[in-house]
Formats: C-alpha cells, structure tokens, sequence
C-alpha cells in the first residue's frame, strides 16, 4: 500500500488535514514513527517531537510484548498476555527496570539534555508507522496525557480492522489511511520497510525544528519556557547539528594489546555516557580497517556503546591462511583482549559484548563459552556458528545471530546452530541480503539490529568483580 515511510506520511498527512490550526503538536513514535511523523508536521505548520516508549518483553520470548512504558512513569501492561505467559510480577519488574534505563538512554540520544517539549493545553498528535498489538501505541497516548495535552489524536498509516476498539479510550481521535483484512505485520503494506536508523530520527527532528524557525513558529513554541525562545525541541536541533555531539563525543585511541605470541593493534572508542563496550572478532582474514564492521562500530558508538576493533592476528601469522580458520586461536585472542581491556579504566564499570563476523562469530561464541565468562552479550553478522561446535550448548550470554535472506548456506548453519543454544537468542534475517551485506540498506539494518541488542544487554550490572 505505502513505498516507504515518507509516502505513508503524506497520505497519512492528507488525512489530517482537520487538525490544522488546533495548537497541534505532532509526537512520533522512535524509530519508524518519526519519518512519517515528521510529514505530518509538515503539513500541519506543527512542531515535531518524539515519543519515547520502550515494550515490555515477555522474559523468555522478548518480541512478545507484555505491555509498554514510556517517559514520565506512564506503564501499561497486557494482563492477558503476563497470564497466558506465566510471568510473575518479580520478572514483569525485572523486565521493567531495565527498559526504563534503556528508555532513559534513547530519550537522552534523541534530545540531549532538552526536556521533552511542553504539552499543556494543546492537541497532541501521536503518529507511529503502523498498529500491530497496540500496547505501544497506548502507552504514547497515555504519555502525553499526563503531560498535560488538551486532546490526543491516534494517526498512523495502516492498522487492523477493529484497531478503534482495541485502543478504545486511548484517544479521543482516531486517524488512518487504510485498515485491510488479513493483517499480520505493518511491514506487509510497505513496499520498503527498512529499520530506521537514529540518525535517521535526529535528522527528521532536526529538519522539523528548521522549517519551524524559518516559518516563525519557534518562538511561539517555547513562549511558555522562561527566558528560552523556543521549545526543547528546537534548542536540541543545534546538537544534532554538531554543537553538542550525541552521545557525547569520544575520541578514537589507537592501543597495543599484549598477546601470547605477539603483539596486536587496535583502535579504541568510549563515550563518556557508554553502558558497555563492545569487542569486534573479524572474519575471513579482515584486519580492524574492515569497511563493514568499522561502519557497524560507527553506529554504536553512536548509539552510546564503546567499541573495540583490533587484529587478532600478527601480520606473521596472517600471512598463513591456515590461523584465518583457527577457531581456538582466535577465540583466545579475544579472550587475551578482553582480560587486557579489563585493565583499561575505560572499562571501570562497563559490561563487555562481542561482534563477530564470518569465521570471527565462531571465535566469539567459543570465547563466550568459556566457564566463568562475563560477556554480557554476543551478536553475529553473517556468522559461522557453527565454529564453535560442542561449545554452543555452553555459550551463556544473549546471542542474536544475523543473516541476509539471499545468503542460502550461511543461513542453514545459522538455524542449525541456534537449535544447539541454550542461552536466549534470536536469528533476525535481514531481507534480500547476501553474505556481505552490500545490498542498499542491509548494512544498515545490521547495524540497528546490532545496537538494539548491545543496548538492551549491556545496560545491565556487570557481572565481573
């Protein structure tokens, strides 16, 4: 039905067209709500903020939602899914704590230090790209109720037949472009349906806060915020653009990591607000220059994670092509690595999690493996798990594992091997990828997927003494 998100916007702006002139202020749902969000504003001469919410994962299946929260305490849960699912209230709370730290994250990323931008009294607009369940949705609106909006709208592109009385009394308004049968997922009605990334999201909010001070409007946004001449909004805009870098700025250290039979270099990154840092296990005889993970390390740190990138391998023994496929070697490279960061003080504090490509995610599950490992996390691109053999069932840390549709063979070992994990993992397949991901967007897509995982396990406590 939609080419895109933008596409969805302006047909869904189309029909917003009765909500103009209303004091309207329009609230998109990160990630995928705010492209379309942002033409909706666009049309209606309205300012663009976003809406942060976090769902509520069942424990043991995190993509089944259990509720949702979002910023200023509001909570909606599902009972009938905490019951169906047998999930006890100590584990609804476990759950609950730390996504509202990861909330607390991704709000700080998107605006900085600006707070959210004032509701009182106006008509608050709430626009994501689609309804599925639901529970998200009803959470943003129950959000901007209790800052204080006058009257709530519910807009989005496409949605279920009998999603009004799903959400009844969650809105005071209603507004859609199409409700077809048979829904499944909203990513069946677009044509593309690629994640978006965060920078993706700050430039949307950035462009919205531009047209606003070109249209005159800012000053009146922030009228009711002391001494300020425009809304939180518009002040974060300047960060996106450089002023104040998000997350804050972080210098890349070039590092010498002793190892047993020489030693390895390597280029360090950690922001000052870092949850975690993440160790990168180079596949197929890559060095730490590899085009693909450096831009997947870029998106995390981006994301407010540290980054490690080093050689495994000595330029003597990358010479033998023979140590390329040398799992054991290179798992205790990555382990002589990690023992070596431990003793970093930018590492005073911080959960550690590995990437692994290619032949490298073999070595990253095996060094998980080892007993008494305080990896928090691991994620695989375009992976051989299979590696890492008898070791599977003993890998303890959150695994998510990355293929690309195309990538035919990778994939078959990739099943086969989750089946053989004990630890909480998920195989995302990313659609029309090949092996390296070079597909338009692809990468991308590695990258999102890659930091949503490393953020919602490297927040936790860190295990080591």
């Amino acid at each position: 039905m939609f080419h895109d998100r933008e596409d969805a916007g302006r047909r869904l702006a189309a029909r917003c067209g009765h909500l103009a002139g209303d004091d309207v202020i329009v609230l998109g749902l990160p990630r995928g709500g705010v492209p379309v969000a942002e033409q909706v504003a666009e049309a209606l001469h309205a300012p663009l903020d976003v809406c942060v919410v976090r769902k509520l994962g069942v424990p043991y299946q995190p993509e089944l939602g259990m509720g949702a929260i979002g910023e200023g305490g509001a909570r909606v849960i599902n009972d009938d899914v905490v019951q169906g699912a047998q999930v006890g209230a100590a584990d609804v709370a476990a759950v609950e704590e730390h996504e509202r730290g990861v909330l607390r994250m991704r709000a700080r990323r998107y605006r900085g230090s600006s707070p959210p931008a004032p509701l009182d009294g106006r008509t608050a607009v709430v626009v994501d790209d689609g309804i599925a369940t639901g529970s998200t949705a009803r959470a943003a609106c129950r959000i901007a109720r209790e800052r204080g909006a006058r009257r709530v709208v519910l807009a989005v592109p496409v949605a279920p037949v009998d999603w009004r009385e799903r959400l009844a009394g969650a809105a005071d308004d209603y507004v859609t472009v199409e409700t077809p049968r048979g829904f499944a997922a909203i990513g069946q009605f677009y044509d593309d349906f690629t994640q978006t990334s965060d920078a993706e999201v700050t430039a949307c909010l950035a462009r919205s806060a531009e047209r606003d001070r070109e249209n005159g409007a800012a000053g009146a946004a922030g009228a009711d915020v002391p001494g300020e001449p425009a809304a939180a909004v518009h002040r974060s805009a300047t960060a996106w653009q450089g002023e104040t870098p998000l997350p804050p700025e972080a210098r890349e250290e070039p590092v010498v990591i002793p190892a047993t039979g020489g030693r390895l270099s390597g280029d360090l990154t950690v922001p000052a607000t870092a949850a975690g840092i993440v160790l990168f296990a180079h596949g197929s005889g890559s060095s730490r220059h590899s085009p693909r993970n450096r831009m997947v390390a870029a998106a995390l740190n981006e994301a407010g994670l540290g980054t490690l990138l080093f050689d495994l391998l000595t330029d003597d023994e990358a010479r033998d092509r023979a140590n390329v496929f040398d799992t054991a070697l290179l798992a205790g490279r990555l382990a002589e690595a990690t023992a070596w960061l431990r003793t970093r003080p930018e590492a005073d504090g911080r959960t550690v999690g590995y990437f692994g490509a290619s032949t490298g995610a073999g070595a990253a599950l095996w060094a998980a493996a080892e007993p008494g490992t305080d990896v928090a996390a691991v994620v695989s691109r375009g992976g051989r798990p299979d590696l890492a053999g008898d070791r599977l069932p003993h890998v303890r840390p959150p695994t998510l594992l990355i293929v690309g549709g195309r990538d035919i063979q990778v994939l078959d070992l990739n099943r086969q091997a989750q089946l053989r994990l004990r630890c909480e993992n998920r195989l995302a397949v990313v659609p029309g990828a090949t092996h390296l991901f070079e597909e338009p967007g692809t990468l991308e897509s590695v990258s999102t997927l890659a930091a949503d995982w490393f953020t919602r396990h490297l927040s936790r406590t860190p295990q080591h003494t």
